[in-house]
């Protein structure tokens, strides 16, 4: 796969990734603020979209902000199943880092947050 490619529009504050730029995908919202762009059948990443930019980028007083990933929920489990493997592998991560926020012993809550990028990117 090829080094992505990022496209920063200041205007609405959107950065688009592209692994493989003019390929068909299927747009899966992990939040408000993060679209996945994947093939289905081959099980691979074709681009991210990153709505808000600045904000999923600014850092607290206490560290770098994490966002719930809650579009997961709303998955058949196949394609959360296939969402998660891709998420988990680079080159998505190395962008975003994936965890989970536990309030419960019977909760767990995907999250993530996004890593720095090349400064060309802001």
């Amino acid at each position: 796969m090829a080094k992505p490619k990022f496209n920063y529009d200041e205007m609405s504050d959107t950065l688009y990734v592209s692994f493989e730029p003019g390929m068909k995908a299927t747009g899966i919202e992990l939040n408000d603020h993060i679209l996945l762009r994947i093939n289905k059948n081959e099980r691979k990443i074709i681009g991210l979209t990153f709505l808000e930019y600045s904000l999923l980028a600014q850092k607290t007083d206490v560290g770098p902000r994490s966002f719930p990933l809650t579009g997961l929920c709303e998955l058949s489990d196949d394609l959360r199943e296939i969402v998660l493997n891709i998420l988990q592998r680079p080159p998505v991560s190395d962008i975003l880092s994936l965890s989970a926020y536990t309030p419960s012993i019977l909760e767990t809550i995907p999250i993530t947050l996004l890593q720095p990028l090349p400064a060309f990117v802001a």
